[in-house]
């Protein structure tokens, strides 16, 4: 069988070709119906080339030098912020980040609370920690 024209080469030389960390499953409607493209990424999170961090949002992974296990290649806050910019709504600094910016406060946020403009119901996050969002003003 010809490795080349198989989906899941096409699925992982489009993920090796994006500058984006986080994918969505709509990224590859073209390739394929819904339910083989499911198929590849729960393979290629199998393989260590993807994890997912939420309903329908996966992120491209590498192997831990540290403790040899698959993590994404960016941290999940930053992870958090294209993904919520993926799906479309609109970002900004929360409140700790902008006194902490201002100088009021000398507590570094942790970047784990993201103020987002609209109604957000998805957990985004890996391995047990997850993001929590505020409305912005």
């Amino acid at each position: 069988m010809a490795r080349y024209g198989t989906l899941e080469y096409k699925i992982s030389a489009r993920i090796a070709r994006k500058e984006n960390a986080v994918f969505v499953r709509e990224d590859f409607e073209d390739l394929g119906g819904y339910d083989q493209i499911g198929r590849i990424l729960r393979g290629l999170m199998q393989k260590g080339k993807l994890v997912r961090i939420g309903y329908g949002l996966y992120a491209k992974a590498r192997v831990s030098t540290l403790t040899g296990k698959t993590v994404p290649v960016q941290p999940l806050p930053t992870l958090a912020k294209e993904a919520l910019e993926r799906l479309g709504l609109t970002i900004s600094p929360s409140r700790l980040e902008q006194e902490y910016n201002a100088g009021k406060t000398t507590q570094v946020p942790t970047g784990r609370t993201i103020a987002v403009k609209g109604r957000v119901s998805r957990k985004i996050g890996y391995n047990g920690a997850y993001i929590s969002y505020e409305a912005a003003p």
